[in-house]
């Protein structure tokens, strides 16, 4: 059973996996910091000020009576909040990371493309075998 685990996570395969769970785990970092701290800001510049991230609803009270001005402040008094900026932040960030897949896709779907259309010419046998078949098809002919 061991031998079998170390033969499965040593294929190229796992590897490969293992590599782009990392690297999609920084890129969903970056597109992050992307929508919370270039796109968000504008938007809301635009939209009077609104710092979506900070959009909310009191649903319940905390132990601090309100009004609070960020969703942490309230959640800290301990007031039950229905976070809807930050689903909208996130929206947003699905939306930017769909997008961006969408685009390597297409482009890797292209390459392939282009591939199948142009196949490589195999190269063209060495001198020896071009000989040994001229060989064979004289020796074919006399019999």
């Amino acid at each position: 059973m061991l031998r079998e685990f170390r033969e499965f996570a040593i294929k190229g395969n796992v590897v490969d996996m293992a590599v782009g769970i990392i690297i999609g785990a920084a890129f969903g970092k970056i597109v992050d910091s992307m929508v919370k701290d270039l796109i968000m800001p504008p938007i809301g510049l635009l939209l009077g000020k609104v710092d979506f991230s900070n959009m909310f609803a009191v649903l319940k009270p905390g132990v601090v009576p309100g009004p609070y001005l960020t969703v942490d402040a309230a959640q800290k008094a301990g007031a039950v909040t229905f976070n809807y900026g930050m689903f909208i932040n996130n929206i947003v960030s699905f939306v930017l990371v769909a997008f961006a897949v969408f685009l390597l896709v297409r482009a890797v779907n292209r390459l392939r493309r282009k591939q199948e259309e142009n196949p490589k010419e195999a190269p063209p046998p060495p001198e020896d075998v071009l000989l040994l078949r001229e060989i064979r098809d004289a020796l074919a002919g006399k019999h």
